[in-house]
């Protein structure tokens, strides 16, 4: 049975993916990543009305040195790791002169460095037989944001680290997907702009439909490169 690897699926993007993948896709075990353990129990609950196992798994991304265990415990109960969605994301938007380098480093650790770790850790056993990762970028990654100086460039880091390994992993038989959302109403969202309504904006579900048919088997020819997911907004 496959087996999915999700972060970030308490809220937002990821829970409207998780919920999605459960009612429709291949994926029979799924496997929550977090520290907010309600919130992903909650999720649990929902998905496992579709017939689906989940494991919840209680760590935080800002050790990403605790992956490696976690990840070799999913491979102990399932035998097999066949997706991995890279979706949790964290920001501190200050300007640089308010900036600290604690800041910036839980920054890096949460949207950069957890996520190469657990590429790291589930390309050791997917390579057996390949599969799927996609990690979620962002459009502040490709332009300038003044004040989001740690958020946009660790996201431009994601996107750079996502097209570096489409090429490294490509004998594996793992693709690799990067989207970019724009505007999303998600509680990161919310802390980047705080005075803008949410719903005029673009909502979690509609990203979390590109990313379920990138996920799908059909889906062959889009990995390597930043898909950017933008919804154009009626102004009228």
């Amino acid at each position: 049975m496959f087996t999915c690897v999700i972060t970030g699926a308490g809220s937002g993007i990821g829970r409207a993916v998780t919920e999605a993948l459960a009612q429709k896709s291949k994926f029979h075990n799924f496997v929550l990543l977090g520290r907010n353990l309600k919130a992903l129990q909650e999720v649990a609950a929902v998905i496992r009305i579709w017939g689906r196992d989940v494991m919840i798994i209680d760590i935080d991304l800002t050790y990403p040195e605790k992956i490696p265990a976690a990840i070799e415990s999913v491979y102990e109960k399932y035998g097999s790791i066949d997706c991995l969605l890279n979706i949790a994301g964290y920001t501190d938007p200050q300007h640089l002169l308010q900036t600290s380098l604690e800041s910036m480093e839980t920054t890096y650790r949460i949207n950069v460095f957890a996520p190469f770790m657990l590429i790291k850790e589930c390309t050791r056993y997917m390579k057996r037989t390949g599969g799927k990762i996609l990690n979620v970028a962002s459009t502040a990654g490709m332009t300038p944001r003044p004040g989001w100086l740690s958020y946009s460039s660790s996201k431009a880091a994601v996107i750079s680290m996502s097209q570096t390994l489409t090429e490294e992993l490509a004998e594996y038989g793992i693709k690799i997907y990067c989207v970019s959302p724009g505007r999303c109403a998600t509680k990161l969202r919310k802390r980047l702009a705080p005075n803008e309504n949410p719903d005029t904006i673009m909502q979690p579900n509609e990203v979390a439909n590109v990313i379920v048919n990138l996920i799908d088997d059909k889906e062959e020819c889009l990995d390597g490169q930043n898909i950017v997911i933008r919804k154009q907004l009626n102004r009228h």
